[in-house]
């Protein structure tokens, strides 16, 4: 058993690499970190990190080649397990409106939207600790409770169509879009690899799935 952690050119994945190695100890799992789309090809987890604008990274995925068909293939005709993680999450939306309005990967019914508190004395960005509240049920949630605490750095957040896809929220001047999942689909805004105990149990959730 495999995990690929996509690299399209978005950010430092040392970190989240290193997390999914210290879980992977324990699953069994090996973890590359590639643009190769072979080895997304062969692994049985596929990873999509992200950090910056959501146009840039979407370019950073079509600039791979074959990588945007490769995914498609993988995981929604082959079913097998996947995870975006902050802007990677973001992507799984038909669309994003950072700097004008640009297409995402389409895969759940949802747009991004720059965050906008209740209370205008809160920053943006959302940056710090936040408790989640748990809202859905899915095996990638599996363990998790109200309170437990994920570590968020973002801006822009993600809005389903779809409550039934919101597996977790935060509140920061309003609700905002924690943890997303349909099926063999999900994806955390927060950064599991900075979250310590919560980033542990949700990574282990979702190496646990089977594609």
């Amino acid at each position: 058993m495999k995990v690929a952690i996509i690299d399209y050119g978005s950010g430092n994945l040392h970190s989240a690499a290193k997390m999914f190695e210290r879980v992977a100890e324990i699953t069994g799992h090996s973890v590359v970190v590639t643009d190769n789309v072979f080895e997304v090809k062969t692994a049985s987890h596929i990873v999509l990190p992200g950090v910056g604008a959501f146009a840039d990274c979407m370019a950073g995925i079509r600039a791979v080649p074959h990588l945007l068909e490769t995914l498609h293939e993988q995981v929604l005709e082959r079913g097998k397990p996947f995870l975006g993680i902050c802007v990677g999450m973001q992507l799984l939306a038909e669309r994003g409106f950072e700097n004008g309005e640009h297409p995402g990967l389409g895969w759940l019914e949802a747009e991004v939207v720059k965050i906008t508190p209740d209370d205008p004395s809160l920053k943006i960005p959302h940056m710090g600790w936040n408790e989640l509240e748990i809202t859905g049920a899915h095996p990638i949630v599996s363990g998790l409770t109200d309170h437990d605490h994920a570590y968020f750095v973002h801006s822009y957040a993600m809005r389903c169509a779809d409550v039934s896809d919101v597996m977790a929220e935060v509140g920061y001047g309003g609700k905002i879009t924690a943890l997303v999942a349909r099926e063999n689909i999900m994806g955390t805004q927060f950064h599991p690899e900075k979250s310590q105990k919560t980033g542990f149990k949700v990574i282990g959730n979702f190496l646990g799935m089977e594609g």
